[in-house]
């Protein structure tokens, strides 16, 4: 019988090598691309899982001794929505071409492989995603042609809540969804089909069981010798399994054949991970794994070993789609060290790329910048020539280029950039929601300051003061000190909050406050809002020059954006927070930033405060210290120096001082 081949393989097969190795045993440890320390397989997965665990320990409370436990933390029971199998079926274009797509959620993105010459392309890709209540679950389907020499062109994408499908009724086993132009609103380009079902947990241990099967039944024959047994208990990293394998073989093999079936093996995991589990650490990954969380080590090896049942797997590895599409040219950019894809202050600071989390689609994006600017931007602010520059006449000439646009941007002649302007930015410029049609704005700065249409921007618990808000469409940094903003964010080598506010402005109180950085980038509605309510007790405007507020430069040790750059300083008085420093910053392109209020006006949070003219700019607010409690996520993706994409509106935080004792101090 074919078992039997199993069991009296030659004794070659478990000889030793010169390594001290057993040979059987690296073979398969080369089959699992197990890691060891001459071996780092699966870079992209040890990220991916990397990433999640160390958002979830820096929005925790966990103390330094238990990080090792909370980093392994992937998904709490309560939360779990399952383990979902995307499969993108085919498309239905408008015209041929070489296609690929793509699927993002969360921090994750995954390509298919590219379709032959095509107006119907079909992939049957799948991948299996975890899926939670809480979590991201918006997923964004993207397809791309592929004809380019230089780069792979976006043609259309939809957005897809995987729980809201999954909970509908159908008796169809795949449904399409309309693919929508990116440059242009509501026009659809062509259909996707696709399927997603939710694994039932048993077909997932069974599904486990038979991959890691494959991978150690050496002669293929469908069951382990216990010989093959041995290898693979070994593989899982226990040494008190390893110590007992005799045992364990016997208490599998329930049939007595002198051989383990992929169901005996199937059940010998699912008992002994309820009682005392065999697997220590991943065999694809290497990641130790927390024997106690039956949950997670089943979320963690079904995600690893995914092999789907047969169709085309996606490749994963990516952030987001934009990434995914450049194939061949992203691999040699890579190698070159040109750029450099991650999460964090690199991304911003010294990559050539800046990734932000997109905190109400919970998914990484990528900002779109000129790669000419980005270039010329790291030259000036990330080097020792850049900072000679500084020294030698350059802020004189980044504000005469400034004021030199300014006034180009209010000439009749600068409306016609408008479209130019919108194309660019495609859907990241919403036009539903702009109050006048783009034939309104008669300059080029007229749009730029924008209104938005009433309800654009709903107000987070608008009848409750004691909950801050987010004043402005931006990507948002917050930190609950001033010392966490300097070791996460801000490099420059003599920032302080004293600096920052000017002698007049600055009270001790501030000192370890709280701090809120909100980047506009020039494609955001520039007018920026409260975010308390309050009465303004005064204006006060500082001088200085006009530094980008790009993480380029805020990033760099060379230059001190925030306390070099013209900037205007708001107090508001609050009842729940004390006197809150709102602080208008002006940058590169910026040469003019306008308050609609004054001195001794009562604001309600949400309300209007003013707006920058062309160009990024940046609000800073400064909270005094241990007023407010500023929204979990937010502190967890600053601490990953991660800027958070956020809308006038959005939850900031609340209030944690009694309202009584500080309108006394306010006195």
């Amino acid at each position: 019988m074919g078992h039997e081949s199993s069991k009296d393989l030659p004794d070659t097969d478990t000889t030793t090598n010169s390594e001290g190795g057993s040979t059987r045993f690296s073979r398969m440890k080369q089959k699992l691309h197990f890691h060891n320390k001459d071996h780092h397989p699966h870079p992209h997965l040890r990220r991916i899982f990397r990433r999640l665990s160390v958002s979830r320990r820096n929005g925790s409370s966990s103390s330094s001794s238990s990080s090792s436990t909370s980093a392994l933390k992937l998904v709490s029971p309560e939360d779990f929505a399952g383990i979902a199998l995307l499969t993108l079926i085919s498309a239905d274009m408008q015209f041929k071409d070489r296609w690929l797509a793509c699927v993002s959620l969360g921090e994750q993105t995954f390509r298919t492989h590219i379709s032959h010459q095509t107006h119907k392309p079909v992939w049957n890709s799948e991948k299996k995603l975890l899926l939670e209540k809480n979590g991201p679950h918006l997923a964004r389907i993207s397809v791309f042609e592929t004809n380019r020499v230089s780069k792979n062109k976006l043609v259309g994408y939809c957005e897809i809540d995987l729980l809201e499908f999954l909970a509908q009724d159908s008796d169809s086993d795949f449904e399409a969804f309309e693919l929508f132009d990116p440059a242009s609103a509501g026009k659809v380009v062509g259909r996707i089909s696709l399927s997603c079902s939710v694994e039932d947990p048993i077909e997932t241990e069974k599904n486990f069981a038979r991959r890691i099967l494959g991978i150690v039944d050496y002669n293929e024959d469908g069951q382990l010798s216990f010989s093959e047994f041995s290898d693979l208990i070994k593989a899982f990293g226990n040494q008190v399994a390893d110590n007992k394998k005799e045992e364990l073989f016997k208490v599998a093999d329930k049939n007595g054949d002198g051989v383990v079936s992929m169901d005996e093996l199937a059940e010998l995991l699912a008992i002994q991970q309820e009682n005392e589990p065999l697997i220590n650490c991943c065999p694809v990954c290497g990641e130790a794994l927390e024997v106690s969380d039956k949950l997670n080590t089943l979320v963690h090896l079904s995600l690893c070993f995914d092999e789907g049942t047969g169709n085309q797997v996606m490749t994963g590895g990516f952030l987001t789609d934009k990434q995914a599409s450049y194939g061949w040219m992203l691999k040699l950019s890579e190698w070159a060290h040109f750029s450099s894809y991650d999460v964090g202050l690199n991304s911003g600071s010294s990559a050539s790329h800046i990734l932000v989390f997109d905190r109400k689609k919970k998914r990484l994006v990528e900002e779109l910048i000129d790669k000419k600017i980005v270039l010329s931007m790291r030259a000036i602010y990330q080097s020792r020539i850049g900072l000679g520059l500084m020294d030698k006449g350059a802020k004189e000439i980044l504000q005469s280029i400034s004021e030199k646009q300014g006034r180009e941007m209010n000439t009749i002649e600068s409306a016609r950039d408008i479209p130019k302007f919108v194309k660019f930015f495609k859907d990241q410029i919403n036009l539903a929601e702009i109050k006048y049609p783009l034939e309104h704005f008669k300059t080029f700065n007229e749009f730029f300051i924008r209104e938005l249409k009433p309800g654009a921007r709903p107000i987070a618990s608008v009848e409750h003061d004691d909950v801050a808000i987010c004043a402005a469409d931006c990507r948002l940094m917050a930190f609950k000190s001033v010392e966490d903003s300097l070791r996460f964010w801000i490099k420059g080598r003599k920032f302080s909050i004293q600096g920052l506010l000017g002698n007049e402005i600055y009270s001790s109180a501030y000192a370890d406050g709280t701090v809120v950085i909100f980047r506009l980038a020039p494609q955001d509605y520039h007018r920026f809002h409260s975010p308390v309510s309050g009465t303004i007790d005064k204006f006060v405007k500082i001088p200085g020059c006009l530094y980008t507020v790009n993480p380029i430069a805020v990033n760099s040790k060379y230059c001190n954006v925030f306390t070099e750059n013209k900037r205007e300083v708001s107090i508001i008085s609050t009842a729940h927070y004390g006197k809150v420093a709102f602080v208008a910053i002006g940058a590169t392109m910026v040469g003019s930033i306008t308050f609609s209020k004054k001195a001794g006006d009562h604001v309600k949070k949400g309300d209007e405060l003013g707006y920058f003219s062309f160009g990024g700019s940046t609000v800073i607010c400064v909270f005094e210290k241990d007023v407010i409690k500023i929204d979990e996520d937010l502190l967890a993706n600053s601490a990953r120096s991660l800027e958070t994409l956020v809308t006038v509106g959005m939850n900031l935080g609340v209030a944690t001082r009694n309202k009584q004792k500080l309108v006394c101090q306010n006195r």
